[in-house]
């Protein structure tokens, strides 16, 4: 435990205008700090200040690549339900032939799904590891 001599004991009250506070707390947004008063004690104190860098347009290429991983995975869907639905009605003389049809469909669709979905976790894990660096 804590010395009781070494507790934060004073305060210090501070006002700011709008503007000045919102500048405060876009920069207090771009550091590694998770609460503003720890961020404003070393801003004062003179202390080292660790400021992350976020690429904007790594940020939209992420934000596209998985609203890109969502459609592939409806699409997956949609042709498992079609198929599913095809196994299911035997009596219909077209079943066969609907269920060859999805069947060629499937095979060219998925091994494409599959690749951009391995390209999509590539570039998901450049981007991881360009914010990783930017936090070091």
């Amino acid at each position: 435990m804590e010395n009781p001599e070494e507790n934060r004991t004073h305060r210090l009250i501070v006002r700011f205008k709008p503007a000045e506070f919102e500048l405060i707390e876009k920069r207090f947004k771009k550091t590694l700090f998770r609460k503003l008063s720890e961020y404003t004690r070393n801003v004062l104190l003179e202390k080292t200040i660790t400021v992350t860098y976020r690429d904007k347009a790594m940020d939209d290429v992420l934000e596209e690549l998985i609203l890109l991983r969502r459609e592939l995975n409806a699409i997956g869907n949609n042709l498992n339900q079609a198929m599913r639905q095809i196994n299911s009605v035997h009596g219909n003389a077209d079943t066969k032939l609907w269920a060859n049809l999805l069947t060629i469909v499937n095979g060219k669709v998925e091994p494409a799904i599959l690749q951009i979905k391995e390209r999509m976790n590539h570039y998901a894990d450049i981007w991881s590891q360009k914010l990783k660096a930017g936090k070091a």
